[in-house]
């Protein structure tokens, strides 16, 4: 009986950790605001699988070929998750280094619009845009232009809506050859 249950429990952790080596992207929420959750609801509406941590950090990134960072700042995540803003600049700056250095493509997403704006966020926008490959927002995030300064010659693309950003999503999983 001993045997039995033994067995079937490597079988489990090694379906769960073969999940998390399946997978070609990582998703993380800079800022700690909950919005990488729904995009990971879009991700799963396309079909794709992710492996999401909220407080991913350098050393954890595998084989993955493509970071997705949600940015947006929230002092109740912050506080949620018992660090601070600097704290959570310094993760953000390690863990895109580290993406960088490995060749995984970089995608930061902005989908709080403008209600998810503010100084707090506007730390995060500015660490983590000038290492963006591409970058969809929603409408109202970049209403004073900020996305656009940091951009540069990055593709940036607006959506009307959270929703409304699955098809753009899509169309980069595509051309990053993650996603059929």
């Amino acid at each position: 009986m001993k045997k039995i249950v033994l067995w079937w429990s490597v079988v489990v952790l090694l379906l769960l950790a073969g999940g998390a080596w399946a997978a070609d992207i990582a998703l993380t929420t800079v800022g700690q605001s909950p919005d990488a959750v729904m995009v990971k609801v879009l991700l799963k509406r396309l079909g794709v699988e992710a492996v999401y941590e909220p407080l991913l950090k350098a050393e954890a990134l595998g084989a993955e070929k493509v970071l997705i960072a949600v940015v947006g700042g929230s002092t109740k995540g912050l506080g949620a998750a018992g660090i601070n803003a600097d704290d959570e600049k310094a993760r953000t700056v390690s863990l895109l280094d580290a993406a960088k250095g490995k060749g995984l493509h970089i995608l930061v997403m902005h989908v709080g619009g403008e209600g998810r704006r503010g100084s707090l966020s506007d730390v995060f926008i500015q660490t983590a845009v000038p290492y963006a490959e591409e970058i969809i927002l929603v409408q109202g995030a970049n209403a004073d232009g900020l996305f656009t300064k940091l951009a540069g010659t990055t593709p940036l693309v607006e959506v009307a809506s959270v929703s409304a950003a699955q098809g753009p999503l899509g169309d980069v999983l595509k051309r990053w050859h993650v996603m059929p």
